[in-house]
């Protein structure tokens, strides 16, 4: 699968354990950060680049990660987007829901308050769930989409 990918300063290097992680399971990825820590960068220019991207692509399959401290931030910048679905996912049982319920196409992270093997669970967990297309989800996503001109 194709993911795109983006963090500030506070993600960086998890961005690199996760990329690295997600590369060697034969995940082709599109990095749209810095290559080398930026600690006066902002997390919007990495939401905005990443949601771009998707939004642009004809690919149904594309997914993006976003990475920043909290993974609130990120996670703000993106859903501000008509036809993003971000979803900020602490542990498993949320990114499955997120995919399950609600066909989430961005996952956030927070580095600051998961470990590593947390954040890959979390990502595999999300990565490996189907939206379950229920009459109900889409209707729901629909609605969303209508909450914003």
């Amino acid at each position: 699968m194709k993911l795109l990918f983006g963090a500030d300063h506070n993600g960086f290097e998890y961005k690199q354990k996760l990329v690295e992680y997600l590369s060697k399971n034969g995940h082709e990825i599109v990095d749209g950060g810095e290559e080398t820590r930026n600690p006066d960068d902002d997390f919007p220019q990495f939401a905005g680049k990443v949601v771009t991207e998707l939004l642009a692509s004809e690919d149904p399959d594309l997914k993006g990660i976003l990475i920043c401290g909290s993974g609130q931030g990120m996670v703000m910048a993106a859903n501000r987007f008509n036809g993003i679905r971000a979803s900020l996912c602490w542990n498993v049982e949320e990114a499955r829901a997120a995919r399950n319920d609600d066909d989430s196409n961005i996952l956030c992270l927070a580095s600051r308050y998961l470990t590593i093997e947390e954040a890959e669970a979390i990502t595999n967990a999300w990565l490996n769930t189907s939206f379950a297309g229920a009459p109900r989800f889409k209707r729901r996503i629909q609605l969303l989409d209508q909450l914003r001109p």
